[in-house]
């Protein structure tokens, strides 16, 4: 097996994928992925984050119409049982802002959001940046995942990717990434980059 083989046979699970998503260009799992996006953006481990997602899920909360029709104190409690705490109450609200939001920009479907963007990452990392709590990180997170539906994203590859992929061996440089994986597994290499980062700077 190649360097990349390794890499993608250890780590190469996206977080859409730990979180139940079945991402696709559609409403719902791009809505799903903005959730997990905005729970992933406060400071709190991805695991946590990916069973708070869970448990929204669980709860029917996988549209934003759902989430607007939540009540305050089952969301919290929801974040709660996936261990989001410290959090649970802040973002228990920016969920149905962010919801609010959607309806109010994109009409509910975040196709809106690629549309407004026109092609064009450094215009879609901005317009993400517009809904509440996701900042230039969470951004950059939405976009790694995103890719796998959005071919028009790709290359995309982050900080701790690129610094990932250094610590494996393979070239620091997207187009070259990129070039290593077919189009379809370009998503789950970046987030296996972002593992081994984490995972070598642990050790």
């Amino acid at each position: 097996m190649s360097k990349v083989d390794d890499v993608l046979a250890e780590y190469g699970t996206t977080h859409a994928n730990q979180a139940g998503i079945k991402l696709a260009d559609k409403p719902q799992p791009l809505y799903q992925l903005l959730v997990l996006t905005t729970l992933m953006s406060a400071r709190i481990g991805t695991d946590i984050a990916v069973a708070a997602a869970k448990e929204l899920w669980q709860a029917g909360w996988k549209t934003p119409q759902a989430m607007r029709d939540s009540e305050w104190l089952d969301r919290v409690h929801a974040l709660g049982r996936g261990h989001y705490v410290r959090y649970d109450e802040s973002t228990a609200r920016y969920l149905v802002d962010s919801a609010e939001f959607l309806r109010e920009r994109y009409r509910d479907d975040l196709r809106g959001l690629a549309e407004a963007a026109g092609g064009t990452v450094k215009k879609l990392e901005k317009l993400l940046t517009e809904f509440p709590r996701i900042g230039p990180t969470g951004a950059q997170i939405f976009c790694q995942e995103v890719q796998a539906v959005w071919p028009w994203v790709r290359p995309y590859f982050d900080k701790r990717a690129l610094t990932g992929a250094e610590k494996a061996g393979l070239p620091a440089d997207p187009d070259e990434l990129s070039a290593l994986v077919p189009g379809s597994d370009v998503a789950r290499l970046a987030a296996a980059l972002v593992q081994v980062n984490f995972h070598t700077k642990k050790r």
